[in-house]
């Protein structure tokens, strides 16, 4: 990127910005503080234009920026309970899943969510990079500056920590005197291309 090149730098903003839009509003629920931070995250960018090494991708240096964007913006407050999208009840046609379906979706999301903020930062961080915005675990590991078996390892107690929560609050649902089953394996699935 030029140092005067707006065009590349446009170019630029539009490849990297859903990536960062969705971290930022996974991370901080609130739509508004996503977007400060998405343009903060890029006026750094723009900023550093110069430095940015064009043999390295900036996508690890792009969400570290974000990342502690959302923390200074939050003052390290916990991720909110809502969950990340919930427009789709809004948009539902006839041709849609049947209500009990919706409802239910929205519930686990909501549960999925709750479980999520009551995970450890560390393990938050993982689940948003890897799950959520689609990076590799080699990605995820650098964009947190930790090794691999790192992210591998947190993966693994963040995905188990869930799977716990999501038990816990399906036995704390059942009706008094009913047997609750061990709960089946989450399918967790990553973005699609």
């Amino acid at each position: 990127m030029q140092a005067d090149d707006l065009g590349a730098f446009e170019v630029f903003f539009r490849r990297h910005r859903p990536l960062i839009e969705r971290t930022a509003h996974a991370l901080t629920g609130d739509p508004q503080i996503a977007e400060e931070v998405l343009q903060d995250t890029f006026l750094r960018a723009y900023r550093h234009r110069q430095t940015l090494r064009l043999d390295v991708s900036p996508v690890p240096w792009l969400y570290r920026v974000a990342l502690n964007l959302c923390y200074s913006r939050l003052g390290r407050r916990r991720l909110a309970v809502e969950p990340i999208g919930d427009t789709n009840t809004r948009t539902l046609r006839d041709h849609g899943p049947e209500p009990s379906e919706v409802a239910e979706r929205e519930e686990l999301r909501r549960s999925i969510r709750r479980g999520i903020a009551a995970l450890p930062e560390k393990h938050q961080l993982v689940i948003v990079l890897y799950y959520l915005n689609g990076l590799s675990l080699q990605e995820t590991a650098d964009t947190l500056g930790i090794a691999l078996g790192t992210a591998k390892s947190r993966i693994h107690y963040a995905l188990h920590a869930l799977r716990e929560h999501l038990a816990g609050e399906r036995r704390a649902e059942a009706p008094a005197g009913t047997a609750v089953g061990v709960a089946a394996p989450i399918e967790v699935r990553r973005p699609g291309p």
